[in-house]
Order: C-alpha cells, then structure tokens, then sequence
C-alpha cells in the first residue's frame, strides 16, 4: 500500500474518544490534597478555647452585662494578687483598743473584734478564696477527663460500673457530702480542697464521658479507625483536643459555685482554723456583732456575693462563646 492511501485511510478514521478524568467536587487536579480542616492537636486546641473567648470579650457586640462580668472578675483577680503584696495594715495584728471601729479614713472597712483591719483582711482572703478555688475546679477536672476517658476506652461493662460510682457519688448533695469529708479530715484548707474535689469529680467525668461518647462517632474518628489507627491514639490526639470545648465551659461555670462552698464550709468551722482571712471564717466571726458592728460581716459577704455573680455570668458567657447557639436559646 503506498504512503498516499494510507494517509487517506486515516483521514476518514473516526477519532479515538477523549475520556475525561472523574474528579471529586471541591478537588483540583494537579494540587496535593490538603485537609480544609486538619485535626487540632493538644497545644492549638488549648491555645484556640482559652484565647477565642478573651478576644470576644470586647468585641462590639459582646452584651454588656458580659464585659462587666469580666471587667468584675479581672479586678477581684487583680486585688488578689495586689494582696499578697500590699495590705494597708497587718491581716493578723490584733489590737483590742482599736476594736469594732466602724469604717473611717484609718480604716475603710471599719475593724473586727480584736481590731484586725477588716479591708486588709478581705485582700488577704481573695488570693486565699481564688486560688483555692482554682486548685479545686483544676484537680477535679483533670481527674474528671482521665476518668472520662479510661472509660470510653474500656469495653461496655467496666463504662457501666464506673458511670454508676459516679452516679452514687453524684446522688449524695455536693455541701453534705464535702462537709462530712472535710469535718473528719478536721479543719484546715487542704481538708477543703480534697473534699470538695472529691465531690466534684463525678459530675465532671459523667458529662466528659458523654462528651467523648458523642465524639468517637463522628466521621473522622471512624475514618481513623478504618485506617487502623489505635483507641488510645485516637483518644489521645483526636477525640480529647476536640472535646476541650465543654470542659472549659464546665470549669468555668463551677468556681461559682466552688467560691460560694469554700465560704460556706468555712463558715461552718471545717475551713482553715484561726486566723486564717478567709471570707467566710469573716462573716461566722462577726455575725454575733451583726447588730453593732455590721460592716465585719457586711463587706466579706459582699466580697463573696460580687465574686460568685461575676464567675457565673462569665461562665455563661464563656458558654455563649463556645457554642453560640445557646445564645438563641
């Protein structure tokens, strides 16, 4: 055949048909496949949930009972740290001739029964109240999240008897049961702190747990799992750092209350033993004055009362940060 036929012989071929690629929506082709939104580790997880609600806090549209809330617990924050480091007289210098003074220039606050002044007695306390209840809402959360999480990991009926201790402990009122703790401990601080953590700790893991629950069905932990990644390696760098949301929001919500049952074991008698500032140990003090010398139990009662709104209404907020729904709600 010469080169002229075949060259009309393929002229007149129908053309081989052009077969397109399939290409998934939202995927270029020729460009490396990038997650849209990679799983947060430990660090951006705890970084994201502690910096987004602070730079919320002063937005425009933030309510303004909100920004009041955390202006209120920045400055009890500030005075406890000022308090450690200035007092206008000593906290625990007694002195009967200046006693049960009402407020004055020399003493804002007025002094108690053995003339302690009682502003230098409130800002000794706030650091000792704070930090006390920060230790509290830590531990039990920490020990709530390990609890929470060997749970989930463990099979189906070792989840049942631990859910149902936390359900015992749960069922007994949190101030009777700390109360009946820290009264055999015997009275001092660190009898407060292991009570109330000890009573603390069940509702903490019983809604982590949940939480966590929740989280192992989603579809990018099933992903993980058909790929054959570990249970304590998903636990660890997937499920948790997706579920600090609510832990934050949990703590948050508690030093309310945590401040409130420090006051009042301490008002008690199981709180740290005289002559320790705290506020309630203050207001037990004074309330036999209450009709003489009010302004020794007056103002730590306000102290208290000041400190529990603000922790709680920033709770809330901190609730309407993370999930924003429940503003509509």
């Amino acid at each position: 055949m010469s080169a002229e036929a075949e060259q009309r012989i393929q002229a007149t071929a129908p053309a081989a048909p052009v077969v397109e690629p399939v290409v998934e929506p939202g995927i270029t082709v020729g460009v490396a496949f990038e997650p849209a939104a990679p799983v947060p580790t430990w660090t951006a997880a705890i970084g994201t949930g502690i910096a987004r609600p602070i730079r919320r806090v002063f937005h425009r549209h933030t309510p303004f009972l909100d920004k009041t809330a955390f202006v209120l617990v920045g400055l009890l924050v500030l005075l406890a740290i000022v308090g450690l480091f200035y007092r206008p007289y000593d906290p625990f210098n007694v002195d009967t001739r200046i006693a049960l003074l009402p407020p004055s220039a020399a003493h804002l606050l007025g002094t108690d029964d053995v003339g302690r002044d009682v502003l230098s007695r409130i800002l000794a306390g706030a650091g000792l109240t704070l930090l006390s209840a920060a230790a509290i809402v830590l531990i039990a959360a920490i020990i709530g999240v390990l609890v929470a999480s060997v749970s989930t990991l463990l099979p189906r009926w070792a989840d049942e008897v631990i859910m149902r201790a936390c359900d015992i402990f749960m069922s007994i009122p949190s101030l009777v049961l700390a109360l009946g703790l820290a009264a055999a401990l015997g009275p001092s601080l660190t009898s407060i702190i292991v009570a109330m953590v000890a009573a603390s700790w069940p509702s903490t893991a019983r809604l982590t747990r949940g939480i966590l629950r929740e989280t192992m069905t989603t579809s990018f932990v099933e992903s993980a799992q058909i790929l054959g990644v570990s249970r304590v390696r998903l636990m660890l760098r997937h499920v948790l750092p997706n579920s600090l949301d609510a832990i934050y929001v949990q703590a948050s919500m508690e030093i309310s209350g945590t401040i409130v049952m420090i006051s009042g074991l301490a008002f008690l008698g199981v709180g740290a033993p005289p002559p320790s500032p705290d506020w309630g140990s203050m207001i037990a003090a004074g309330q036999q004055y209450i009709t003489t010398a009010w302004w020794i139990s007056l103002f730590p009662g306000l102290a208290i009362t000041i400190g529990a709104i603000a922790f709680g209404l920033v709770g809330d907020a901190v609730r309407t940060f993370v999930d924003p729904a429940s503003r509509r709600s």
